[in-house]
């Protein structure tokens, strides 16, 4: 893919929302010779993402509960999106969407519309022994993390082992305390100290320049599952899961 900052931005948008909001797996496909990355509950397909040089198509599937919905707030929707729904196709399966998205706007009201397709359905963790770092994680949360934390020993091999399917390797301990650890993967001690400062957080720039330990949120063709989303993915991502 180009380097277009606008994409990105939707790229990375996408995946914070549908990770943030849905407990989906994540299966890479074909869209005719154009590669797509699905989101699934099941075998039933939530959304599809239609991959192109320098811009996604959106197929969204809305049956007759979702269309009556839909047509019920058709207002608040842009001219071009309820355009393409009048003209959009009903098969027997539902009323099939493709919607270009290459920017920011179109994504906020497609965004709606998956809401429309299915209600969010991942609840956040428990903020029993939440512990904040001072970069914006919740190091609770973390595989590395050695302090009071909810997930019981028989969870944590189970997390270990999503962590070895996302990220490979399989060493995951570094008995961490929490912050100003030496190598802590979130916090950058050089940098803090360039610029004479105490905490990420207290940088002009922290939320642009916030350095994500985990995997990157970007449209991709790989396999993730949900649960390896929530134990891999989300608890390096702030803002997820209430923290």
């Amino acid at each position: 893919m180009s380097c277009h900052t606008e994409l990105q931005k939707v790229s990375q948008e996408t995946m914070r929302f549908m990770r943030g909001k849905y407990k989906l797996d994540e299966v890479p496909g074909k869209y005719y010779q154009t590669d797509c990355l699905k989101f699934r509950q099941g075998k039933k397909t939530i959304l599809s993402i239609n991959i192109h040089e320098d811009y996604f198509d959106f197929q969204i599937i809305y049956g007759r509960a979702e269309r009556m919905k839909f047509e019920a707030r058709l207002g608040e929707f842009p001219a071009e999106i309820r355009d393409l729904y009048n003209h959009s196709r009903v098969l027997a399966d539902g009323l099939w969407m493709l919607i270009r998205v290459d920017n920011l706007a179109t994504l906020e009201a497609v965004k709606q519309m998956i809401i429309i397709k299915k209600k969010p359905n991942r609840k956040p963790f428990p903020q029993t022994h939440m512990h904040m770092s001072h970069c914006g994680h919740r190091c609770d949360l973390c595989v590395h993390y050695r302090g009071k934390t909810f997930i019981t020993a028989a969870e944590r091999e189970y997390i270990l082992a999503c962590h070895t399917a996302v990220y490979g390797g399989s060493v995951w301990e570094k008995n961490c305390d929490g912050c100003h650890f030496p190598d802590c993967t979130a916090e950058s001690a050089d940098c803090k100290k360039a610029k004479g400062m105490n905490h990420c957080r207290d940088c002009a720039n922290f939320l642009t320049c916030f350095k994500t330990a985990g995997w990157p949120p970007e449209i991709h063709t790989r396999t993730i599952t949900a649960d390896q989303v929530t134990y891999a993915i989300l608890p390096y991502v702030k803002g997820q899961y209430g923290n």
